[in-house]
């Protein structure tokens, strides 16, 4: 989730010309300061709204073969990663354009293209691009978070065109990639079927998760701030209206928290005069910002599945994405429990959603992934007929916590907890950085294995120590006075660049002067993460902000987008791939742009021994091997603290692959058991050699210096 900036001078969105056909008219509606309008402005909603869009599409799909012709039960994370085993994801705000350009012109450049298929890229992801933000009696308001408040299907101008996003599309596929696309199961923004709910019109209030509060009850609810249209419900006031049995209570933990801002997961309207004319204040979930309300997943209208089905058909056949990512697909369901928070994660509605929807997306053609931030139990529960793959929420911590420590005892864990819940790792996007923070809440160890005993190194742990000791060993490396240049982000883990987490963990904590060796140092550890993060099974995705090496903006550039606390400012800052404005100092959204460390990448193409050209050359051999098709076999026990193996069965009997890694700033030197990995000669993949012969139940030498990486192949069936 994120939020963007308005720009002062972008136009005014454009507005959906869907029309709803025969759907129920009403005659009047309202703001939420009660004013009534007439009954053409319904009829305006309807035809912008969503809901309205999705119906009237959903008439030209019945009785179509194209829906019989493939599987669509069972996830498919193997076609899915054949299709785009590695991506760019990108994020809109941050794009750095030419005068005069839109982001998504820039986005269907041939020449970026051109630079992106020469590295190997062969998918694009986006981020968000359609209307978003709220609707306010007529008036359109910014969005609030980053453009995941959507609120209708049409491409925000701020981003460009349709046919321009459509553009993307077809520039991808002549270079034998696809574009993936977003879709918000859990919420909406306040666009016109939010409006339409509060008015009470037909069956949109079934949309959301929503209560009518009683008029003799107001009493409870608190006055609205000036200039706002919702206010954020203190504890006792949730427990007050949980006790008059209107809504299921406390959630198991409010994400966002922040004093003042955000304390529960619920906030009260004003009156609201509806088509009925009778005033109301409404009550509604939104398990992230007030500005996007929950959508209700169990209602007899089940008017929820119809929106965001029919937003996924948009991007699927008008826009001509190939994949969608599902984007806070794990709370779709809510039920209130006595003497306790409410079950908000961990349930079956949210299996039984994701199922319906990564069922549709994979009967029209497409494949979808998830961003899970839960435990391991509940993606390995959503991972049997939902999306086709999922985010590696497991051991994105670990891998960032190996580097830090030098010790990876902790990402050991995790890689076998992968196994023990048998989730497959080629189902799983391993991922350099986002648009989001540096996650360290390990839900895992926070709520349903808190009280278990884990095991890490020569010491137990129950897993809320656990939690404890590694979020404290990452806040204090990697912000601080350490790393004054990282920021945390409220209670969900640190603000920070793949770079800048690397010059914390080299203990620079001055990152505007560094020297070059102090680069190739960065660029080192960098190289690190991809081979750990490229050389497993499964997705491998990078951001624009690695390709470049990206450092934090200054906190004080981007002050006023932190106001509320939301701090992951610092970690989006501009960059240009392609060198096409190099003398902006911004994006068009007003993001400054970044410090880099390596340059636009199609400079870096033209260095041997640059970033880029690096990444190059282990994509290729990540494809040549069919990396992201392998089986993982084993994650042997190590002597040395930072030395991390895995090893991988190639398809079609290519052997055994090895990737062995030193994430500690020693050198390192092990002869290691792999038991059951058959004999051959050890070929090393990077320099083309024979470096070794492996006899089956032998040991084999890894010597590595710091921070260095070898990727190996056991040869089997040849001659010795």
């Amino acid at each position: 989730m994120s939020d963007r900036p308005a720009r002062p001078d972008s136009p005014p969105a454009a507005v959906p010309k869907a029309s709803t056909g025969s759907e129920p008219r009403s005659s009047a509606t309202s703001t939420s300061a009660g004013r009534r309008t007439p009954g053409t402005r319904i009829e305006a909603l309807e035809r912008q709204s969503m809901l309205g869009q999705a119906r009237l599409a959903a008439r030209e799909y019945g009785a179509q073969a194209r829906f019989w012709r493939r599987p669509y039960a069972r996830t498919q994370p193997l076609t899915a990663s054949a299709i785009a085993p590695v991506w760019i994801t990108t994020y809109p705000a941050s794009v750095i354009t030419p005068d005069g350009q839109s982001v998504l012109a820039a986005l269907g450049d041939p020449v970026l293209w051109s630079a992106l298929s020469s590295i190997g890229i062969r998918a694009i992801h986006t981020g968000p691009t359609k209307l978003a933000g709220g609707l306010t009696g007529g008036v359109q308001s910014p969005t609030v978070d980053g453009s995941f408040d959507r609120i209708g299907f049409d491409t925000d101008p701020t981003y460009g065109t349709q046919d321009e996003f459509k553009a993307i599309s077809r520039m991808a596929a002549a270079h034998n990639a696809v574009v993936i696309d977003d879709v918000i199961p859990s919420h909406t923004g306040k666009g016109p079927d939010f409006e339409l709910a509060l008015a009470r019109h037909a069956d949109w209030p079934g949309l959301y998760h929503m209560v009518e509060i009683d008029e003799a009850d107001w009493e409870l609810l608190p006055d609205l701030p000036a200039g706002e249209d919702a206010v954020n419900l203190t504890g006792p006031v949730v427990d007050a209206l949980v006790d008059r049995e209107y809504i299921v209570g406390h959630l198991q933990r409010v994400i966002f928290f922040e004093p003042g801002v955000k304390e529960t997961d619920w906030s009260a309207t004003g009156p609201v005069t509806g088509v009925d004319g009778q005033v109301r204040r409404w009550v509604y979930l939104h398990y992230f910002k007030a500005g996007q309300p929950s959508l209700n997943w169990l209602d007899p209208s089940f008017a929820a599945q119809q929106l965001v089905a029919g937003d996924a058909m948009h991007s699927l056949d008008v826009l001509g994405a190939r994949g969608l990512r599902l984007d806070a697909n794990g709370f779709l369901g809510i039920e209130r429990r006595p003497g306790e928070p409410a079950w908000s994660e961990s349930h079956p509605l949210s299996v039984t959603g994701n199922q319906l929807l990564g069922g549709l997306i994979r009967k029209a053609g497409g494949f979808s992934f998830q961003e899970l931030n839960l435990t391991v139990d509940d993606i390995a529960a959503m991972s049997g007929g939902g999306a086709d793959l999922s985010y590696d929420f497991i051991t994105r911590p670990a891998y960032h916590h190996a580097l830090v420590s030098g010790d990876v005892a902790f990402l050991r864990l995790m890689l076998r907890t992968v196994h023990e819940h048998e989730i497959d790792p080629a189902s799983l996007i391993h991922a350099l950085q986002n648009h989001d923070e540096l996650t360290l809440e390990l839900v895992h160890f926070w709520t349903l294995h808190a009280d278990d005993v884990f095991t890490l190194g020569d010491q137990t742990w129950q897993g809320r120590t656990l939690r404890t000791f590694i979020r404290e060993t990452m806040y204090e490396a990697l912000s601080g006075p350490r790393a004054e240049y990282n920021l945390k982000f409220v209670t969900n883990g640190v603000s920070c660049t793949t770079a800048s987490v690397i010059t914390a963990a080299l203990g620079y904590e001055d990152v505007s002067l560094l020297d070059e060796e102090q680069i190739a140092r960065v660029r080192q550890g960098h190289l690190l993460l991809v081979m750990y993060n490229a050389f497993q099974p499964g997705v491998f995705a990078l951001s624009g902000w690695d390709l470049v090496g990206a450092l934090p903006l200054p906190a004080e550039s981007v002050a006023h987008l932190m106001e509320e606390g939301d701090t992951r400012w610092i970690n989006r800052g501009a960059y240009d791939l392609i060198d096409a404005a190099p003398d902006a100092t911004h994006s068009r959204e007003g993001i400054p742009r970044a410090t880099n460390l390596y340059g636009p990448i199609t400079t870096q193409l033209q260095d041997p021994d640059s970033f880029v050209s690096r990444l190059k050359r282990l994509l290729a051999i990540r494809e040549a091997y069919g990396i992201a098709a392998s089986r993982q076999i084993l994650i042997p026990e190590t002597v040395a603290a930072g030395l991390l193996v895995m090893v991988h069965e190639l398809p079609n009997g290519g052997g055994a692959q090895i990737t062995a890694l030193n994430f500690s700033g020693e050198p390192v030197a092990e002869a290691l058991e792999l038991p059951g990995v058959a004999g051959g000669p050890v070929v090393d993949l990077v320099e083309e050699s024979v470096a070794a012969d492996f006899e089956e139940g032998g040991m084999l030498r890894i010597d590595l210096a710091p921070l260095e990486g070898r990727l190996l192949r056991i040869v089997h069936a040849l001659p010795t």
